[in-house]
């Protein structure tokens, strides 16, 4: 089955930006590459936030043709446009949908709002995340509350140069698997 991969990068306290967006704080050690990363996805998923924020990086534009990326948002009409499909419909009723079809995993890219839906619908299947060795002091949380205690299993850990490190866990469900 298809799996969902939380997977961004954070501050030390837990941030994926500022307050006002911005992401200027995230860097990209030499050595640490997302190349093994984008091998395992083919579906990328973001909420409408985080889309204007990669609008405003990209210069107005986002594309990555080699994605089918899908934006949920609950200001903007369902369909495609640019690229990009918005959805409008419950990430359990999606992520169904999206599962029957063949292909890799699903990549959840942001932002916090989102991340907590898909957690309170015990969706996330792994979660993977780049750790810069800052503290912002506020910003926009990656896990805002309240969601349910989901539990998660150590798979890898590893450090880079400037200090970055990478975690990634599994899901630990017991019982029924959605």
């Amino acid at each position: 089955m298809r799996k969902v991969v939380l997977g961004l990068g954070i501050s030390l306290d837990g941030y994926i930006a500022r307050p006002n967006g911005g992401v200027d704080f995230l860097f990209m050690p030499k050595d640490y590459s997302m190349a093994p990363f984008f091998r395992t996805i083919d579906t990328a998923i973001m909420g409408r936030k985080t889309l204007d924020v990669a609008l405003k990086m990209g210069g107005g534009s986002y594309s990555d043709s080699s994605l089918a990326t899908y934006v949920f948002s609950r200001s903007k009409p369902p369909g495609k446009r640019n690229g990009l499909v918005f959805v409008n419909q419950s990430p359990t009723a999606f992520i169904r949908e999206l599962r029957k079809r063949p292909g890799k995993n699903i990549w959840l890219m942001g932002g916090g709002e989102l991340a907590r839906d898909f957690l309170k619908a015990d969706l996330v299947d792994e979660i993977y995340l780049g750790i810069v060795p800052v503290l912002l002091g506020r910003g926009i949380p990656l896990f805002p509350s309240p969601f349910p205690q989901r539990e998660f299993k150590l798979l890898a850990n590893k450090t880079f140069s400037r200090g970055m490190i990478t975690l990634k866990y599994k899901r630990v469900r017991r019982g029924r698997r959605r």
